[in-house]
């Protein structure tokens, strides 16, 4: 019996983390030190907040910090696969402020996207302090939030959350996982389709990474079951701008409503691309629904579900060698526990990107704005809510207008 890959057991974060030491840096005279907004994280979502706040007149150190759990620029990108390439990605969206001029099609994304971030980071001198683990969100003396980290805590009037959801991958429990005498890895911690070459892959899930990564494998050699909770939504044509508002107004109203935000596919639908074709032509996209449970060597449907169908009633049993979960991620919001902020329906009451519960407190990147081209957006409205709030304090920072901030482009 073996385990699961560790990065999948352990959030994904741990490979790096063995490799560099955290960062240290004492706190003043053993206290908090205070500064106005602090970001936590430096993905899409952070490093938008953190133009927006330079763009509004707060200066680094006294007026914002940005705190960055990773060891380099580049946020999620920097972890991701190496076959997936520029010409592969789903969508690479520019940072307010300064174009992403795509390199060469085959350049691996985690290389070209974390050099778009160095440089933006560098150009606008965010001076992004990492690697910085954020530990908690607590509330603090004088109105005030401490943002504890593993080298030093921080006293801020508002935070930015923007931490995204590379290091929280989802893994479903199914009887059976525990006695399976293969390989059991999340998609967090794919290394590339070549060592599957030959192998008999399970790949589970219903986006567009276990259908990127199915390509893949079947390309390398690897023979490929695809199994899904729910038949597979492809949409054709294109993704017009009527169609995004339309996705970002479905996910808005759970949030608002306290629920926790839904997948991504489950409401944009999987795009038809001229590869995603072929690939249905070929076979490689026959999709089986969910097993049942997992079997010392493969998986199994009981034939008494709902999910039974005549496939599995032709293959009631699937031998694998490797199961790979593309079962997606959830929102990285531990460190905000103390504050307590879920609503009964088991999400977070949003408003915009301003916590209801917290009205210092927004979160970037989640829900409606958990995308790069929502994260711009989302990162310009924060930063102008928080305006308005620091404005009501006599010791507010002089920040732009209203007026300026609104006509900064998202």
């Amino acid at each position: 019996m073996r385990r699961l890959d560790a990065a999948a057991s352990s959030g994904g974060a741990g490979r790096w983390k063995r490799r560099h030491p955290p960062f240290v840096h004492a706190c003043v005279n053993g206290e908090a030190r205070e500064t106005d907004v602090v970001v936590i994280g430096a993905g899409q979502a952070g490093l938008s907040s953190a133009y927006f706040l330079r763009r509004a007149g707060f200066t680094p150190g006294t007026g914002f910090v940005v705190l960055d759990g990773n060891p380099a620029p580049g946020g999620a990108w920097q972890h991701r696969w190496p076959t997936l390439r520029t010409a592969t990605v789903n969508g690479i969206f520019d940072l307010p402020g300064m174009a992403f001029h795509p390199p060469a099609p085959q350049e691996e994304a985690a290389v070209a996207v974390p050099r778009y971030f160095a440089a933006f980071e560098k150009e606008f001198d965010l001076q992004v302090r990492r690697p910085v683990a954020v530990r908690a969100v607590r509330h603090g003396a004088e109105d005030r939030l401490l943002v504890e980290t593993d080298a030093e805590t921080w006293a801020a009037r508002a935070v930015i959350n923007a931490t995204g959801t590379w290091t929280r991958p989802f893994l479903p429990y199914y009887p059976g996982r525990e006695v399976f005498r293969g390989r059991q890895l999340h998609a967090v911690s794919y290394p590339g389709p070549e060592e599957f070459a030959d192998k008999r892959v399970v790949v589970v899930g219903g986006g567009i990474t276990a259908i990127q990564l199915l390509m893949e494998l079947a390309g390398a050699g690897a023979r490929t079951t695809w199994v899904t909770r729910r038949p597979p939504q492809f949409r054709e044509g294109p993704f017009t701008r009527e169609y995004g508002r339309e996705v970002v107004a479905m996910v808005e109203r759970r949030v608002r409503a306290g629920l926790p935000p839904r997948s991504v596919v489950s409401v944009t639908g999987l795009p038809l691309t001229p590869a995603i074709v072929e690939a249905r032509e070929r076979g490689v996209l026959d999709r089986l629904p969910m097993f049942d449970r997992i079997t010392p060597t493969g998986v199994a449907w009981d034939g008494d579900s709902e999910s039974d169908s005549a496939a599995t009633h032709a293959a009631r049993t699937v031998d694998a060698d490797v199961i790979l979960w593309c079962t997606g991620w959830r929102a990285a919001l531990d460190h905000l526990a103390p504050l307590r902020l879920r609503a009964a329906g088991g999400g977070i009451l949003m408003d915009g990107t301003r916590v209801v519960a917290e009205p210092r407190l927004h979160l970037v990147g989640y829900g409606p704005s958990a995308s790069t081209v929502g994260a711009n957006r989302a990162g310009r409205d924060a930063v102008r809510e928080i305006r308005q709030l620091l404005s009501a304090s006599a010791s507010a920072p002089a920040v732009a207008s209203t007026a300026a901030l609104d006509s900064l482009a998202a």
